[in-house]
């Protein structure tokens, strides 16, 4: 358990007392996926969430449908959209045209990432030649071209790239220093693992906000997956409440919920007053949470 003085220095440097959410969704790829889209957002929209994103495919296979999405959303809800964008396979001069095509259909808000090669996780990362290097050269050329609200990418379990615990920090503070609002986590599941990389943070200088990602865990063999290939790690008493459900969806969909519900009460009991739910473009167990959080709809 992290001790008083380092939860103290956490939540002093966060300054950020009223509960804040916002949420994840990717772009549809069919006409059914697209109904199911604009139904979650329908239902999460009331909650008055800070944000909500909308991924962004590598190499920007998604930007047109990613643009399409932000720009429905800012102007058919009324809740701010932001955008995510990666470094992979543009140049800087295709990326800053992006950039400004967001501003123009007024997102205000980008999610700022270096991005995976197209080989997959876990390939070595070679930037364009004439692209933006690391996500921290796309922050700081993000802002020289406006005034966004900029989100980047943490890694409570330290990023499988990474060679060692301080040159993962090293990594997040040039992001926040280069310009980034904020820093929303990778999934986890072992709250510890959030609260460490903080106080890692906190003690090297990060001040900034650093916000969990809550992944509800909607198919335990579907997130299993994911996190294999992101380098979260699934915790044996997780995989043992999930065992033998793969036929059950009923029970599954109750141990999901009373897991995601630990989750987020134990955050809230340490002082976290912000989270980011990956929804996976459904709602259900999101909605459960913010009632949990205290958010009702408008």
């Amino acid at each position: 358990m992290i001790d008083d003085d380092l939860r103290a220095s956490r939540l002093t440097a966060d300054k950020r007392p009223e509960l804040q959410i916002s949420f994840e969704f990717f772009p549809p790829k069919t006409d059914a996926m697209e109904e199911k889209f604009w139904e979650s957002i329908g239902k999460l929209a009331p909650l008055k969430p800070r944000f909500v994103s909308v991924t962004y495919g590598a190499g920007g296979s998604t930007r047109e449908r990613t643009l399409r999405m932000v720009r429905h959303i800012t102007s058919d809800t009324g809740v701010p959209a932001a955008a995510h964008l990666t470094c992979v396979g543009a140049t800087r001069d295709e990326i800053d045209e992006v950039v400004r095509g967001f501003a123009e259909v007024g997102v205000k808000s980008i999610v700022a990432l270096r991005g995976d090669p197209p080989e997959g996780i876990g390939k070595p990362f070679s930037p364009h030649p004439q692209g933006y290097q690391n996500a921290a050269d796309l922050v700081a050329g993000i802002r020289k071209l406006g005034d966004f609200d900029i989100s980047v990418a943490a890694y409570p379990e330290k990023h499988p790239q990474s060679g060692s615990w301080a040159e993962d920090i090293d990594n997040l503070k040039r992001k926040i220093d280069a310009g980034a609002n904020r820093a929303i986590t990778q999934m986890f599941f072992r709250n510890s693992d959030y609260l460490r990389f903080v106080d890692r943070a906190r003690k090297a200088g990060v001040k900034a906000p650093i916000v969990p990602g809550i992944q509800p865990i909607h198919s335990f063999k579907q997130i299993s997956g994911f996190a294999a290939r992101c380098g979260a790690s699934i915790p044996d008493w997780l995989a043992e409440r999930f065992e033998g459900l793969e036929n059950d969806p009923d029970t599954h969909a109750l141990v999901a919920a009373a897991v995601a519900a630990e989750q987020v009460t134990e955050l809230l009991d340490e002082g976290v007053t912000e989270f980011h739910f990956y929804t996976l473009n459904r709602s259900n167990l999101v909605l459960a949470l913010a009632r949990l959080l205290g958010r009702r709809p408008d």
